[in-house]
């Protein structure tokens, strides 16, 4: 088959979607597929990274036009569903409901927040990439031993939740725990209490996250939350947000929930008296973004 994938390969510090790209584009030619990334009067299916406008301007509008002229399949990767305030995508995403043939979603949370009802869809969910299992330990915990706590976040968004990592590292004497964040903070971000490291690339986080015991993710409405597979990966149990999105279908066996300040304390105490359970589970956990997209390729070779 011939596949038009509406994202280009690039080299060097790029996301996790471009990683995607990289990734499903090799493993497409591994199975004697030919891949394009211009919009050809040939091609079999259209893979939809984003059907918001590309470098050169082509967008979902002109996949629609060339599916009616030359019967090209389109599959749609939702990847983001605009809740982190994109309310634009949020809308482009769902008019292209009646129109692709096949979609992809991150998590079936994502799926029913935007409202999609059909039965030409699958589930896949996002996996780390697999240089985080690479540096993973079994770091124990003693009962008076200070527990290291983490999260990373490379936006400043509010619903990434800020204000639950300041009140908790204001606790940090009090509860006996150590916090650091990785990544960008927003401006009146108290950085004082906190062990705070800046954006790192992916082999010096896949280094840091490790000498942590426990990942904390306050973050809400995430359509499909790349940080916490991060944290899986790295052997690390997860403390999250009940109204994480994808976040309690991705770690709910790996840790524990919580929904205000008082309940991430008792959280926090939960998963010091419960960590050699939850940290075995996670240094088990093994799946990487190869998984996920071996499965995008059976899903564009039945399309």
């Amino acid at each position: 088959m011939k596949i038009y994938i509406n994202r280009k390969p690039k080299s060097g510090p790029w996301g996790g979607g471009n990683k995607t790209v990289c990734i499903l584009s090799k493993m497409l030619k591994s199975r004697s597929h030919e891949v394009v990334y211009n919009l050809e009067d040939d091609v079999d299916i259209i893979f939809c990274m984003d059907p918001r406008p590309d470098e050169s301007g082509v967008w979902y509008g002109d996949f629609l036009e060339h599916k009616n002229k030359f019967g090209s399949k389109i599959i749609q990767r939702v990847g983001d569903i605009g809740t982190h305030s994109k309310p634009d995508l949020t809308q482009l995403v769902a008019q292209t409901f009646q129109f692709s043939d096949f979609f992809i979603f991150p998590s079936d949370w994502a799926r029913r927040a935007i409202g999609f009802s059909g039965s030409n869809y699958a589930i896949v969910k996002n996996q780390s990439r697999k240089i985080f299992h690479k540096f993973k330990k079994d770091l124990k915990l003693a009962g008076d031993e200070k527990m290291k706590i983490v999260t990373h976040h490379w936006s400043t968004n509010p619903k990434k939740g800020f204000d639950f990592y300041e009140y908790l590292s204001k606790k940090s004497i009090e509860k006996n725990i150590h916090v650091t964040f990785i990544g960008r903070v927003p401006e009146r971000f108290n950085t004082s209490l906190i062990n705070y490291i800046e954006p790192q690339g992916d082999e010096s986080l896949s280094r840091l996250l490790p000498q942590n015991h426990v990942y904390l993710t306050a973050s809400i409405e995430e359509a499909g939350a790349n940080h916490v597979v991060e944290a899986l990966a790295s052997g690390l149990p997860v403390i999250y947000h009940d109204q994480g999105g994808s976040i309690p279908e991705y770690v709910s066996e790996y840790g524990l929930s919580f929904s205000n300040f008082e309940t991430l304390l008792g959280a926090v105490e939960n998963m010091r008296n419960r960590f050699n359970i939850f940290k075995s589970r996670a240094m088990g956990y093994n799946m990487c973004q190869e998984d996920a997209i071996d499965s995008y390729g059976m899903i564009i070779e039945n399309v």
